[in-house]
């Protein structure tokens, strides 16, 4: 089956975006990595006047989370370093320097259109022209 142009730089895009989504992956788990941590350190004080056993003092549900959080973002940062490389590879043989360029500004800087229309030089509807140049011409490697 024949996917239409516009299919098919549609898949083109969503796989150059899959970098952006994950250093956004990334962040959200640095970040239940260090809310996590900050419950620790500062456990919020239920102050109804009933008795409480010490959650302070058993750590290892703590540990275990926190080890699990961490071995994610690990995952994720290689995921992400391998999709960053193949994505560059495919980049690097557009023949245009200008189409790889906008690619790489816009996908892997994660820049919007007008900071690409500036970083390049060219106006915002040249860059658009650019990118969409750039897109019928790249390749996805397997």
């Amino acid at each position: 089956m024949e996917l239409s142009i516009q299919e098919e730089n549609e898949k083109k895009k969503e796989f150059l975006r899959s970098y952006c989504k994950s250093l956004r992956r990334e962040k959200r788990i640095e970040e239940d990595i260090q809310e996590l941590r900050m419950n620790k350190m500062f456990p919020s004080v239920v102050n109804d006047g009933m008795p409480r056993g010490s959650e302070q003092s058993d750590l290892s549900n703590y540990i275990v989370k926190l080890d699990e959080m961490i071995e994610e973002l690990k995952n994720e940062r290689l995921e992400r370093a391998k999709l960053r490389q193949r994505i560059e590879r495919d980049i690097q043989l557009l023949d245009n320097e200008d189409e790889q360029e906008v690619l790489r500004l816009r996908y892997i800087k994660g820049l919007k259109w007008e900071e690409v229309a500036v970083e390049t030089g060219y106006t915002y509807r040249r860059t658009l022209q650019i990118h969409g140049k750039a897109l019928q011409n790249l390749k996805i490697s397997a």
